[in-house]
């Protein structure tokens, strides 16, 4: 982009703006655009804007001797330069597969056939390189013995552990407290229907058992609950049997031998409680007994009654005073 200043006349004008001709080429710095602008002196249609052509040059001869000079007659094993076609795809060729790459020609765009072909050209090249490097007595294998400095230090490989180790801790300490939050709600559930359970068994029976006080029934099958509770119990896991055997079995040893000496001693509650056949039971009724009145020597019958055998207050006093 070059300025016209074929307008500006005045002298005064060519030495403010610094002799802005095309000939010389000079562009005018914002500070002297700045003055003139302010001064009034760049008017509409003064600056013309003139686009130049592009030259293109074609200087094979140039080209020619910069290549010559570049050109290096060196043997291979110097340059180590191939060039080669991409190798054949196996896969394309291989029963229902369509081919990548259509007509020689690869999609750009296409970022799976770009890389395939850089890969394919990259194998065509190893494969043909092997057999030159042996050939010229290059070695292509890494000795046993040869020891490369890692591009980490074994201190940061040591952090990356340690974070690696302390991420898959805290994986496994949230899986397990997943579990554990897993059982205790499996946990609470049984808890809840076990309850319900026995709320409903405790309800059935006291239904049946206010049914029976009032004569609507005359069956006692609630009292058998606890013999099907046994019958299920052959069901429960091994522990459940194993107690439920030493319970058949009765007392141990122990148990019995403390019975003889202190005895046992049995249901307290509801031993005077008369019964049915307690009631109708008169095989020990006595009636001289039953109707024997009580004298003043303290007997209780007339007959086999039980005396007194203690003296009286005042023989007593007596039998004191002698002695």
């Amino acid at each position: 982009m070059i300025i016209d200043s074929r307008t500006m006349d005045s002298a005064e004008e060519e030495s403010l703006l610094g002799q802005e001709s095309e000939e010389e080429n000079s562009e005018l710095s914002d500070d002297e655009l700045q003055e003139a602008f302010a001064k009034g002196l760049l008017k509409p249609g003064m600056n013309v804007l003139v686009d130049e052509p592009k030259k293109f040059v074609n200087n094979v001869e140039g080209l020619k001797h910069c290549l010559a000079e570049l050109r290096k007659d060196l043997p291979w094993v110097e340059r180590l330069d191939m060039t080669n076609l991409p190798a054949e795809d196996v896969f394309s060729n291989t029963e229902g597969n369509i081919p990548s790459v259509k007509n020689g020609v690869v999609d750009a765009d296409d970022d799976f056939q770009r890389e395939m072909l850089f890969y394919r050209q990259a194998q065509a090249t190893v494969l043909d390189a092997l057999p030159l490097l042996s050939k010229h007595g290059i070695t292509t294998k890494r000795p046993d013995d040869y020891f490369a400095e890692m591009s980490k230090s074994d201190q940061q490989m040591q952090k990356i552990r340690k974070k690696l180790i302390s991420k898959q801790l805290i994986l496994e300490k949230s899986e397990k407290a997943k579990k554990l939050r897993e059982q205790r709600k499996f946990g609470k559930k049984v808890q809840v229907e076990v309850i319900q359970k026995r709320q409903k068994e405790k309800k059935a029976m006291m239904t049946a058992v206010k049914k029976y006080q009032k004569g609507m029934t005359d069956k006692l099958d609630f009292l058998e609950g606890d013999q099907k509770k046994g019958k299920d119990s052959s069901t429960a896991p091994q522990g459940a049997n194993k107690a439920a055997a030493a319970a058949k079995k009765g007392p141990n040893s122990k148990r019995k031998y403390k019975d003889q000496r202190f005895g046992f001693g049995g249901k307290k509650s509801g031993k005077k409680w008369n019964t049915k056949e307690s009631h109708n039971d008169v095989s020990s009724f006595r009636a001289k007994v039953a109707n024997a009145k009580g004298s003043k020597g303290g007997k209780k019958g007339a007959k086999g009654g039980k005396q007194n055998k203690r003296p009286g207050k005042s023989v007593r006093k007596k039998i004191k005073s002698r002695s």
